[in-house]
């Protein structure tokens, strides 16, 4: 049982970024002048939103998230409006964060917003995916000792390591390179896209690591 989850799970991931890679490849051979630095919002669009398909598509079809009681229409479209009311106000907190953090407040709104638009597709629409709007599910995972399947856990690691890869990211802006990647916020969504395919290669791997030790159920 746990070999065949997380062979499910290696193989949603490999989906997951080959649709970044697609989302980087793609757009260069169809727009002209297209490229990862000088037309940085679009291609950061561009992965926000092939992130935000795959992992729709693929959570969908697997069925990973909480099976819900109620069937009615009413409360299909209640649970989809709440999905993206939260997804909206993650967008506000990631651009109160990045601002709070150091990025200028008017001069490059839309780049910031935009950051804030990918670290969302990255890390809340996920939790979205996974667990539903259940802000209390979220909090449970992300507490100590809180993940419940593999598949909290792989919403850990992978959430985790976009919103660090983010961080790390704004550490070569201040430097005096002048380089085409210091410009912001190339880096940070540089560093949270990194981030995001290192998490997708780390949790399968770190929980076919630690089978033995893992104590909880699987779905």
């Amino acid at each position: 049982m746990w070999d065949q989850e997380i062979r499910q799970m290696a193989s949603s991931h490999a989906i997951m970024a080959s649709g970044v890679f697609m989302a980087t490849v793609v757009p260069a051979v169809l727009v002209p002048g297209f490229s990862v630095y000088g037309t940085h919002l679009l291609w950061l669009y561009s992965v926000a939103g092939a992130v935000a398909v795959v992992n729709i598509t693929l959570f969908w079809l697997l069925g990973v998230s909480s099976p819900t009681k109620k069937h009615t229409i009413t409360y299909k479209v209640s649970r989809l409006v709440r999905s993206c009311l939260y997804l909206l106000l993650s967008c506000l907190f990631f651009h109160t964060v990045v601002i709070l953090y150091g990025a200028p407040l008017l001069e490059t709104a839309l780049e910031t917003f935009s950051l804030a638009v990918l670290l969302t597709s990255l890390t809340t629409l996920r939790c979205v995916c996974v667990l539903g709007p259940n802000v209390q599910a979220w909090i449970r995972v992300f507490s100590r000792h809180g993940a419940m399947s593999v598949w909290d856990t792989s919403l850990q690691v992978v959430v985790g390591c976009s919103v660090v890869g983010a961080w790390l990211g704004a550490f070569p802006i201040p430097l005096d390179w002048d380089r085409p990647w210091q410009v912001w916020p190339v880096s940070c969504s540089l560093g949270a896209v990194i981030g995001y395919l290192t998490g997708l290669v780390a949790a399968p791997a770190w929980i076919h690591w630690h089978r033995k030790h893992l104590t909880y159920k699987i779905k």
